[in-house]
């Protein structure tokens, strides 16, 4: 830290740390923050902010480009190695097309224009930090709780083929905490195929055989159909494997989804990486032009971290059902929920708690503040369209 610098403003527990070799500017972002709930402290070179980084409690980096010794795409790279979730926000008085692709490849929360608004600022700010503590709070959850990966080691073709020729949906309600209504149906994959019985075998098929696309698309035209012809205005929960972020059918007019758009939200999973998908962020661009919106699903039990959960910017959040299970008599599950609807809220973001089994569980998620609920609890998976039970 440099002692020639204005004292930090200290208005809650989060730090956000600014970077910047020009005191003048370092003077401005601290003055801008300062009456937010961050405390805000000040670094004169990228070496500095590394430094500091490294002994924790970093929320958010604020960092200008152009510094001598050690840019802020290098800084943003060495941070990197530190903390794959930590949110670095760019800021730049000369924009180039190389830098700000490059700021994006490396994985920058936001690249920003100088001279900045401070409210514009401000803003973006707090929604990193806000996506950062969700993030930490998801990693807390996973070392609570562990996961699962089991699957079945299946690739027959002709078993797959049948599968296609076969396969049915399952329909399962999510109903609004507040009053048990009905806001809208998961559409599940199911198979009768023996050799192939589940979800999990038919998708490892798919994707031993490069066969994922063709999967892909039967399972939203068959998702369609029912629901075109009811006259309920409900929504439809459609589950995408990642590599679905590559077909082009999934962003045409003439897909099978496409003229329900507004009541479809496409599930994405966080236990698999989107970085190896590509051009992800210009297809969720494109899905959103056509009236889709977008829900992270097992938020809690997956892989995913501050990238992809930026990336994705999703109007619903699906806590996973590992959370859920006994959350009535776990206090630290009620903590860890309590603190991710909080965040989610703060960013205008729906929670649906899936896996709801008991009135128990029920009732103490409608308290932690859970906006949606699915479970066995409300109804089984079954043809269109279960009836939630009284």
């Amino acid at each position: 830290m440099n002692p020639s610098m204005p004292p930090s403003s200290s208005g809650g527990t989060g730090i956000v740390l600014a970077v910047d070799d020009d005191p003048m500017t370092l003077r401005a972002i601290v003055r801008t923050f300062a009456e937010s709930e961050y405390t805000i402290e000040a670094c004169r070179t990228a070496a500095e902010a590394v430094e500091r980084v490294a002994r924790g409690g970093v929320e958010a980096v604020l960092s200008d480009i152009s510094m001598p010794k050690m840019s802020g795409l290098e800084l943003l790279k060495i941070l990197r190695t530190h903390d794959t979730d930590l949110p670095v926000v760019l800021l730049t008085g000369l924009p180039a097309l190389e830098s700000a692709v490059q700021a994006i490849e490396l994985g920058a929360y936001k690249y920003v224009l100088k001279p900045f608004d401070p409210n514009a600022l401000r803003q973006t700010v707090t929604q990193a930090v806000r996506v950062y503590r969700l993030t930490q709070a998801k990693r807390r959850a996973l070392a609570l709780l562990g996961m699962d990966g089991d699957g079945a080691g299946i690739d027959l073709q002709t078993s797959f083929e049948q599968v296609l020729q076969s396969l049915w949906i399952a329909y399962q309600p999510i109903v609004r905490a507040g009053d048990g209504s009905i806001f809208g149906y998961e559409a599940l994959l199911r198979s009768d195929v023996p050799q192939l019985p589940g979800p999990g075998h038919v998708l490892e098929a798919a994707e031993r055989l490069g066969e994922l696309v063709r999967l892909g698309r039967t399972i939203r035209t068959r998702a369609a159909e029912p629901v075109r012809n009811t006259p309920e205005p409900w929504a439809l929960f459609v589950n995408l494997h990642p590599q679905d972020l590559d077909d082009p059918d999934l962003v045409s007019r003439a897909s099978a989804l496409a003229g329900i758009a507004d009541r479809v939200v496409f599930e994405i999973t966080e236990r698999a990486s989107l970085g190896n998908v590509d051009n992800a962020r210009a297809t969720i661009a494109s899905m959103r032009e056509l009236g889709f919106r977008i829900a992270v699903d097992d938020l809690g039990a997956g892989y995913a971290g501050l990238t992809s959960f930026a990336m994705l910017e999703p109007e619903i959040v699906k806590l996973d059902m590992t959370l859920i299970r006994d959350v009535d008599t776990s206090p630290v599950k009620q903590k860890l929920v309590r603190s991710m609807t909080t965040l989610c809220r703060d960013m205008g973001i729906n929670i649906v708690a899936e896996g709801v089994e008991t009135r128990e569980e029920r009732d103490t998620l409608t308290d932690l503040g859970c906006d949606l609920l699915q479970g066995y609890f409300f109804a089984r998976p079954g043809r269109p369209f279960p009836l939630v039970a009284s």
